[in-house]
């Protein structure tokens, strides 16, 4: 079972960051994937509606489309299928922070009474952009009203962690008492159903590169990790942290779940199906 408070949470973190370990952060969509990065020794498993339907077979996309309620998606996956079988980590809520139907700070306390470990913000509005971006912006559902929600669950004590695509972002989120940065690269590559097109790795360590230096005086407690892009293995990870090792670690979405099962399911089918009758 989770159940981690905040400043424990920093405390194991901080520990890993000192021991130069990479903190990882598995973004899962199912019990069993959470249960099996926790014993893998992930320092944390995050749930939310993307991850939800990437563990159906489909895009995680999927989570940015109206199909779904996705906060309560969010609290039923967690509360019924992760917070009762994950042991050694924090478990964390991915919350659609923008949602105007609800008062989202009652919404906050209610997931945290239910045993999630931390809030984060995702899906979110910092991967939307053009004239809908604008059009969230004006209509009360844009980025600013994801930086006042996880603000409030900092001010409750709760961790957080926020997606960020630009300085700004960063700084707000951090200004806003956010613990946990993360530079977002856009979709995954790779696999059966990633993006064709993803971030150029030289952008994404530029991306990285300016959040760390934005953050670096005023706010060098908080954690930097990265998410998205061509990041799809430990040893992408392992190379691009080598050229912006300011990073604290990476945050796998496809990486944590779809990609070992893509591999090892169709091998160990293929290995059932060579076995023939014995003579």
């Amino acid at each position: 079972m989770s159940g981690f408070d905040r400043d424990t949470i920093r405390a194991r973190f901080q520990a890993e960051r000192e021991a130069g370990r990479a903190i990882y952060d598995a973004l899962c969509g199912a019990g069993i994937t959470a249960k099996m990065a926790a014993q893998g020794g992930a320092d944390m498993v995050t749930t939310h509606d993307l991850a939800y339907f990437r563990m159906q077979g489909l895009s995680s996309m999927a989570g940015y489309l109206p199909i779904c309620d996705a906060n309560e998606l969010t609290l039923d996956v967690g509360e019924r299928s992760m917070i009762n079988v994950v042991s050694g980590c924090p478990v964390m809520a991915g919350l659609l922070c923008v949602d105007p139907t609800r008062d989202m700070r009652r919404f906050v306390d209610r997931v945290a009474a239910a045993g999630f470990d931390g809030i984060m913000a995702c899906p979110t509005v910092a991967l939307i952009d053009g004239k809908f971006r604008g059009d969230l912006e004006e209509t009360g559902m844009g980025f600013g009203r994801e930086v006042d929600v996880l603000g409030y669950a900092s001010s409750q004590g709760i961790y957080t962690k926020a997606f960020c695509t630009s300085v700004d972002e960063a700084l707000a989120m951090a200004e806003a008492g956010v613990d946990n940065i993360i530079a977002h690269f856009g979709n995954s590559s790779g696999g059966t159903i990633g993006s064709q097109t993803v971030m150029a790795e030289d952008d994404a360590i530029g991306r990285a590169a300016d959040v760390c230096d934005a953050l670096a005086s005023g706010y060098a407690d908080r954690i930097v990790t990265c998410h998205g892009g061509s990041i799809e293995t430990p040893e992408d990870f392992a190379a691009f942290w080598a050229k912006e090792p300011r990073l604290d670690g990476y945050v796998g979405g496809s990486s944590a779940e779809r990609f070992p099962i893509e591999d090892s399911v169709p091998a160990v089918t293929a290995r059932f199906k060579q076995i023939t009758k014995p003579a």
